[in-house]
């Protein structure tokens, strides 16, 4: 924007920093119609933004340092024009914190529909995505010695999660018979043991699965469906909605996705609903039980006052 506008950036504004939000916000989407996360089409993800602005903050923060500045445009990621002492902060890009999209029962039997007739590595791979709330590098990096078949337990290597934690987690056994059928299947590809999704294409026959040609699939699949917003993350976020449902415990979803922290896990219990649906039915059944009582003494009442 600098180099379009004739800006020098050492020297620039808090607006020039402003209008270029401002542009990241408004200007087209360069995938038009393909947009899935956002609805408008145009603009980056809220998430984007903050991250956009990182470095931006990191380069005048080395300025200042170097003595060519003696502010910073962006601060800590906060622009306040006018605010008097004591008032209130307003963030440059307000954050915003969204719950996990699940898809609705009919858009889950329309995925399960179309994956019905997918070949059995996909029906598994989708059916542990599911059942153990595998993200997708933990899907694809599952090696043959880590199933447990006896005991129907799989183990998540340290090395491909997201915060380095390793865990063992069950999975059901209708899966478990899928897991039968794809590896006799797999027995004819190869009896080699290592990585357990392999690839059947002819370029990269019996080479394991990648990350990229797992998206593919269930791109597909979504499109199929009918339910474009479907993703490999979906089956997580799925499944640990489902948990918290089904009144598991905070700390209980949290070891079973290996979350490090149980903020992440609190999304699934507020996306579930569990916790204000419960305190809605508590207290719906004591204004319930109220109102009977009352239409209750009401109609004695009105009994007496008739005789």
């Amino acid at each position: 924007m600098c180099d379009r506008d004739g800006l020098d950036p050492v020297t620039a504004t808090r607006a020039d920093v402003a209008r270029y939000v401002w542009e990241l916000t408004s200007r087209p989407s360069r995938r038009g119609g393909n947009v899935v996360a956002l609805d408008s089409g145009v603009g980056l993800a809220n998430a984007t933004l903050q991250q956009r602005l990182v470095p931006v903050r990191l380069l005048y923060d080395f300025l200042i340092e170097e003595g060519l500045r003696e502010s910073n445009p962006v601060g800590r990621g906060r622009y306040t024009p006018g605010r008097r002492l004591g008032g209130q902060q307003r963030g440059l890009v307000p954050r915003l914190t969204k719950l996990p999209w699940i898809p609705s029962e009919q858009q889950w039997l329309d995925v399960l529909a179309v994956a019905a007739g997918e070949p059995p590595r996909n029906r598994l791979m989708l059916a542990l995505a599911y059942d153990a709330a595998l993200r997708r590098e933990e899907l694809c990096s599952l090696r043959t010695d880590d199933l447990d078949p006896g005991h129907r337990t799989l183990r998540v290597r340290a090395e491909t999660t997201k915060n380095r934690l390793e865990r063992v987690v069950p999975y059901s056994a209708p899966t478990g018979v899928l897991l039968s059928g794809y590896l006799a299947h797999r027995a004819t590809i190869s009896r080699a043991r290592g990585p357990l999704f392999l690839s059947e294409s002819r370029r990269n026959h019996g080479k394991p699965l990648s990350l990229w040609t797992w998206s593919k699939v269930i791109r597909r699949i979504a499109l199929a469906a009918g339910v474009p917003r479907f993703a490999t993350h979906t089956t997580r976020h799925l499944c640990l909605t489902d948990l918290a449902r089904m009144g598991w415990e905070l700390h209980a979803i949290a070891t079973f996705a290996g979350h490090r922290s149980t903020e992440s896990t609190l999304r699934y219990i507020h996306l579930s609903g569990r916790d204000l649906a419960d305190k809605l039915a508590r207290g719906m059944e004591h204004i319930h039980a109220w109102r009977i009582r009352m239409l209750t003494e009401t109609a004695t009442t009105a009994t007496e006052v008739s005789r």
